[in-house]
Parts: structure tokens; C-alpha cells; sequence
């Protein structure tokens, strides 16, 4: 399969393993920022493969993972009311709130469906005219553009009946807050080839310049990630700072300008809490002021819950790769994919599920 099998070829995987070797002389600690890359990374045992020394630790990559309680809470209360269909993709059905998940709260009988497209949803209001229609926008920049377009859509149909939660976050501002932790030992990161193919890099060229740090965009495959890798610290064991685009064949400079264009005129910036790292300034988006009749959080009167995290959960620290997931005492014991503490063991891109279903234990 075209732009597939290659960057499975065992052959270019074991040369860039061979060049990873040559290149690196001292130890490199390395992020990547995608819950996709994490699952590659582990279930391919492509971390395996990596030179000693050389380590990567897991971000915030996984956008239902770093979604807080909060807005979790506020999505299970919206979908009780009487009246309301709640669409959501998939991921979202089994993340947990305090005490409970929409799965649970579709069983007990309120009309949660799962959509393919935010314009589904659109759709489904179309047809129901008496019902209120709800979708759950959550999502990094890829998935923004989406939402922007069903949003758009509803205005131009002028449906009064149709609002979306937005848990939008942004991608740049948490490398940020990543990179100016006292704490922090990430040396370079692999950013989202599908977050840069929309937005592009443009906002990651500040960041490198500002913390002296190389940023590789890098795809999804094992040879993506290898030579996302061997690029990285070729960068660092010359002292080299800036971007480079490993994902030559999707992502350029500039991304997607019609995209960028719809999500500027829909959203707009705003701070947003994360799950792991609390409220980053400018790093979601919110509907613009001539959207704002969408605006599910309006709307239901959902926007001033505050709850905690569940106790035992250590859910941030994994999102912030302070600790890999078999560290955590829960992990495979009172926290599994059936049942799960915190949304990284549920979601099909969280650190915790890509560890569990590995049989990653140590």
C-alpha cells in the first residue's frame, strides 16, 4: 500500500536503528506529543529498539485523556436532560466522570449517540427539529476544523436546536508548559504529523528558538518514528535548535490554510484547564462571539462545576511523562480497560491502554 508498507519495512527500520547507534554518544530524553506515535511506539516496540540512553517519555498527546473531570461532569449532566440528544465520537463514551461515564448514562436511558463527523450531529438536529442536539467537541487542531465546519453549517441553516461542548485544546501551549517546568528533562520533541498537516509549524519555530530545542514533526509509522528519532538527536549531538519535517509527504510549513481560515473565523483562543497540568493561558479554543448562540456550555448552564480528580488516579503525572504507566500502583490491578481510573486506560490513544494491551508491566 502506497505511503504504508515502506514505513513498515523491517530493512529501513533496522538501518535507521543502526544510524541511531552511530549518532548518539550520550543520553537524550525525547517527547513525543501524540497518543497515536505512543501506540506505535509501544506496541511495535519501536522504544525497544532505541540505543540505551536514548529514551522517549509519553506528553499530552491524547486530547480525551488530558480532558478534565470537570468537562467530563459537564457532558453527563448535559446529556440527562430530558429533551437532549448528546453525539460524541466514540472515545468518549467510556471516560469517566466522578462516579460514572455516558455509557452508563445512555443505559440508564438518555439518547447519547456515536457520530462519525460533527456534522452528524448537524444532521440528526435537521430531523428532530423538537430536540435539543448537542455534540462533544474535543479534540487537539486536528479535529477543530471539523467542528468549525458543522458550527458554520448550523449558522448557515439557521438551526436554533443544535450547540457543541468545546474542549478544544491547542498543542504549542502545553510544549510550553512542558518545557518551562522546573522539573522538566525533555531535550527534543516529535510534534503531531497530523496536528502540523492542519495548522503546520509555523507556532512550533518560537518555541524551538526560545528554549534552544529541536522539534521534529514526525509521522505515525515505525520508520516515521525512527527517523523522527535519528533526526532529533542528530540535531542535539550537534547543538542545533529549530523545526524539521520528518512528514515531508503530508505536512508543509503553511498546513491547511482554508482549514486555519474556518477555525480563526469560528473559535477563538482561550485559557483551558488540562488534565495534568491545570489552566495553561491561550492553549483552547472557545466559539466566537458571532457563534455563541452554539455554545452548549451557555446554553445548559453547565460552566461553574468544579470536582476532583478521582483518588488514586495518577493520570497527570502519566500525561506529563513523569511516570510511565506500569509505575502507577493502580495500573492493571484496580485500573484496567474494563475498569478504568482515569481516561488514559480507556482511550484508544492513551499511554496507559497502549501499556495494558502490550502486556506492559515493567
Amino acid at each position: 500500500m502506497r505511503h504504508l508498507d515502506e514505513y513498515r519495512d523491517p530493512d529501513a527500520a533496522a538501518r535507521l536503528v543502526a544510524a541511531l547507534s552511530a549518532a548518539a554518544t550520550r543520553p537524550w530524553t525525547l517527547m513525543e506529543v501524540c497518543g497515536g506515535q505512543t501506540h506505535t511506539l509501544v506496541a511495535g516496540g519501536v522504544d525497544r529498539l532505541l540505543p540505551a540512553g536514548v529514551e522517549m517519555v509519553h506528553g499530552p498527546g491524547c486530547p480525551v485523556c488530558v480532558t478534565p473531570v470537570e468537562t467530563i461532569e459537564r457532558a453527563l449532566a448535559i446529556a440527562r436532560r430530558p429533551g437532549v440528544v448528546f453525539c460524541s465520537f466514540g472515545d468518549m463514551l467510556r471516560v469517566p466522570g466522578v462516579t460514572t461515564d455516558l455509557l452508563a448514562v445512555r443505559a440508564a436511558g438518555a439518547d447519547v449517540r456515536v457520530v462519525w463527523s460533527p456534522l452528524d450531529a448537524v444532521a440528526v438536529a435537521e430531523r428532530t427539529p423538537d430536540r435539543e442536539v448537542v455534540f462533544f467537541g474535543v479534540g487537539f487542531e486536528t479535529t477543530a476544523p471539523a467542528v468549525a465546519m458543522a458550527v458554520w453549517r448550523a449558522a448557515q441553516l439557521r438551526l436554533r436546536n443544535v450547540s457543541v461542548l468545546v474542549s478544544h485544546v491547542l498543542v504549542p501551549p502545553a510544549m510550553e508548559a512542558v518545557l518551562s517546568d522546573p522539573g522538566n528533562r525533555v531535550q527534543a520533541f516529535l510534534a503531531a504529523g497530523h496536528v502540523c498537516t492542519v495548522m503546520g509549524w509555523r507556532e512550533y519555530e518560537p518555541i524551538a528558538a526560545r528554549h534552544r530545542v529541536p522539534i521534529v514533526v514526525t509521522g505515525f509509522e515505525p520508520v516515521d518514528l525512527l527517523q523522527g528519532v535519528l533526526m532529533a538527536v542528530r540535531a542535539l549531538e550537534a547543538g542545533r535548535s529549530g523545526v524539521e519535517n520528518q512528514y515531508r509527504r503530508v505536512v508543509t510549513r503553511d498546513g491547511n490554510p482554508a482549514a486555519r481560515r474556518l477555525v480563526a473565523e469560528v473559535f477563538e483562543v482561550t485559557d483551558r484547564a488540562w488534565r495534568g497540568l491545570g489552566v495553561l493561558p491561550a492553549s483552547g479554543l472557545r466559539l466566537a462571539p458571532a457563534y455563541a448562540a452554539f455554545d452548549a456550555e451557555r446554553r445548559f448552564d453547565v460552566g461553574r462545576l468544579e470536582v476532583a480528580e478521582p483518588a488514586g488516579c495518577r493520570a497527570g503525572e502519566v500525561l506529563t511523562g513523569r511516570l510511565r504507566p506500569p509505575a502507577c500502583e493502580a495500573f492493571g490491578t484496580r485500573c484496567t480497560p474494563e475498569h478504568p481510573m482515569g481516561a488514559p486506560m480507556v482511550s484508544s490513544e492513551g499511554a496507559c491502554a497502549a501499556y495494558h494491551r502490550g502486556g506492559r508491566t515493567r
